[in-house]
């Protein structure tokens, strides 16, 4: 990056694996420290001057369960240096958490992946990224849920094929509810059914059927359902 204003340091790293295999393969950390490097690289005009990891979920937010966060933010307020993280949810995973952390102006933190993200953006991923997951989850359950009814062959074969119906409408109408507060606010200012389409695809957000690309007849089922 030459043209764009160069983020000033110092900064402070900090790094989370989920579990201690990934801390024992290094492969998370080793990632993650990539992709600082790639940000100071490119977008950056200081150094990292202190580094802080953690081996803990991300759905905890308590400083007795993440020391390393803690330490790492109470670093940044004494040395008035910028925490880096490689993605967004290295930091969190809950909306809550980041919120409360976009509202400390006592220190201040950027997410390399997204280096030019701004808070309102940050919050939006954060937002989508936690339906994602809840989707993701409702969706497995009611998987299982659809191969034990099969298994059992309750009801005959009727019976079946119309649960299976019935699933697959509360697996769109889940996935709807969680686009809303995208597709809405697009259509309301007159974007096209394939804007809109582009916009989920490129936020990352997977279709009812866990596709990676959005179509516009998707959003029309998607803005259907939500009138209704």
């Amino acid at each position: 990056m030459t043209s764009e204003k160069r983020v000033p340091g110092p900064f402070a790293a900090y790094y989370r694996v989920s579990s201690s295999k990934q801390a024992a393969t290094r492969y998370g950390l080793d990632a993650q420290r990539r992709d600082v490097q790639i940000f100071l690289d490119n977008y950056a005009s200081g150094e990292v001057v202190a580094e802080f990891e953690d081996v803990e979920s991300g759905k905890h937010d308590d400083p007795r369960r993440r020391p390393g966060l803690a330490d790492a933010i109470a670093y940044c307020r004494k040395h008035k240096a910028t925490l880096l993280v490689s993605k967004l949810d290295r930091l969190s995973r809950k909306v809550s958490h980041i919120s409360n952390l976009m509202d400390d102006n006592s220190f201040g933190f950027v997410v390399c992946s997204m280096p030019h993200a701004d808070r309102f953006s940050l919050h939006i991923y954060a937002s989508l990224a936690e339906q994602e997951r809840e989707f993701i989850a409702l969706r497995t359950k009611q998987g299982l849920e659809s191969a034990r009814s099969r298994g059992r062959q309750l009801g005959g074969q009727r019976g079946g094929t119309e649960a299976r119906k019935i699933a697959v409408q509360q697996i769109a109408d889940t996935s709807a509810q969680r686009v809303a507060d995208i597709v809405l606010p697009l259509r309301r200012g007159n974007a096209t059914l394939q804007q809109i389409a582009d916009a989920l695809t490129k936020a990352g957000v997977e279709t009812p059927r866990g596709k990676k690309v959005w179509h516009p007849s998707g959003v029309r089922n998607a803005l259907q359902r939500l009138e209704a």
